[in-house]
């Protein structure tokens, strides 16, 4: 069948009544992806049944306020605000699905069995453990409502706290637990925070960031081992700890899908191509466990934030119903709220050249830039909204910039633009 004919195909099926028999669409993962492909479908007039399979036995939640307002009981619930049923959507939560069958389009659960006509992968992502520290009591990773709802009383007793990882969840964490009382000793075993995610002339100012707050950085420090009470570090410091937890990286939640024949990358996503398609017919890769090729930047890459969740979805939705022009290949953006600061990112500065700093990283709010070539490529903005805003719009369309220009807090990045 050619390529127009299986659009017209999807199409076909995408928009038959509801009463036809057809399994339809089967959306594994409940969390932003899955729920945003839910919804994307619906709004693109897709009619056949839609089933979203979720692992957990919690109604579909947002995660940013995890770290945030729910950990410190400020908020009771981080719920979508979506009526499933009003979609027409068939919740089936607190369902673990093991394994693909394509040959028999089935997916193996826990409760059989399920069909489906298309099958959209929206697994997420899993935290990554310490090393030694499976079973040992008090050792929490953050990457659930039930890790939060368990960290909740360590922060309201507040109790000594190990964070082992200075990274994004990390630092949003020790923000919390600061902010409720806790002493907390954070153990990095790169040399600065954010090792995996900045450069060392970015992220070293935010070392002092930790100090401010009354948290302790240790950074080239390792953790030997983990026991209730307390960690013990490489170098033989023994570091008190009524609780720990681990924040060192997350990786796809893909190994169900071993045997499937759905390829997956070294770092285990799921390799879908520019539009969000796997290697199997009428089989979709989504959110953090697909890692797609971009055209901008010239690499394949696997983001796990919350915005590619919600814009990768529209993508699939359209495939799924037949408009196929549409390719997938955004600018990423994420935000992290930590320490009294706002920090937002956009874009991807692997292969940048040029480094151009706005403001004093010492001071309250400062921007870096990255340039290849003399384009825009990506940028980081603490507590400068406006320049991420104007920023992310030149990394879209492209823009080269005059670097004395844009090294200039006071003049707008627009007006950088040669």
């Amino acid at each position: 069948m050619s390529e127009p004919e299986q659009r017209g195909h999807r199409e076909e099926q995408a928009h038959q009544g509801r009463g036809s028999g057809e399994p339809g669409a089967v959306v594994v993962g409940a969390g932003m992806a899955g729920v945003q492909t839910a919804v994307a479908l619906r709004e693109k007039g897709y009619r056949a049944p839609i089933t979203l399979i979720g692992a957990e036995p919690h109604p579909p939640y947002d995660r940013p306020p995890l770290s945030k307002a729910l950990l410190l009981g400020k908020a009771d619930s981080s719920a979508f605000d979506i009526d499933f049923a009003a979609l027409s959507v068939d919740l089936r939560l607190g369902l673990h699905v093991t394994g693909v069958r394509p040959a028999d389009r089935e997916l193996d659960t826990a409760e059989g069995p399920v069909p489906y006509g298309v099958l959209v992968l929206a697994s997420g992502a899993e935290p990554i453990a310490l090393p030694g520290s499976a079973g040992v009591a008090g050792v929490h990773p953050l990457r659930t409502l039930d890790d939060a709802d368990r960290l909740r009383p360590v922060l309201a007793r507040r109790q000594r706290i190990v964070v082992v990882g200075a990274g994004w969840i990390g630092a949003e964490f020790t923000t919390a637990a600061r902010e409720a009382g806790c002493a907390v000793t954070v153990v990095e075993a790169a040399d600065r925070p954010l090792a995996g995610a900045l450069p060392a002339e970015v992220a070293a100012p935010m070392t002092g960031w930790y100090a401010e707050s009354g948290a302790e950085l240790l950074t080239d420090a390792r953790v030997a081992a983990v026991e209730p009470g307390a960690v013990t570090l490489a170098d033989g410091r023994r570091l008190p700890a009524d609780a720990v937890v681990v924040g060192i990286g997350a990786r796809p939640a893909t190994r169900w899908l071993a045997g499937s024949g759905i390829a997956l990358g070294p770092d285990g996503s799921v390799t879908a191509d520019e539009r969000l398609r796997t290697s199997l017919p009428d089989v979709y890769a989504v959110g953090d466990c697909a890692s797609f090729p971009s055209a901008r930047y010239g690499e394949r890459l696997l983001v796990h934030h919350w915005d590619n969740a919600l814009q990768g979805p529209r993508t699939v939705a359209a495939q799924i119903v037949g408009e196929s022009e549409r390719v997938y290949d955004p600018v990423p953006y994420f935000w992290s709220e930590q320490f009294g600061r706002f920090a937002q990112y956009a874009g991807h500065h692997a292969a940048a050249d040029t480094l151009v700093r706005r403001g004093d990283p010492a001071g309250a709010s400062w921007s870096a830039l990255w340039l290849r070539d003399g384009v825009l490529v990506a940028l980081l903005a603490v507590g400068r909204p406006r320049d991420l805003a104007q920023g992310r719009k030149l990394i879209e369309a492209g823009a080269r910039l005059a670097v004395d220009v844009a090294a200039d807090p006071a003049v707008p990045l627009r007006k950088a633009v040669r």
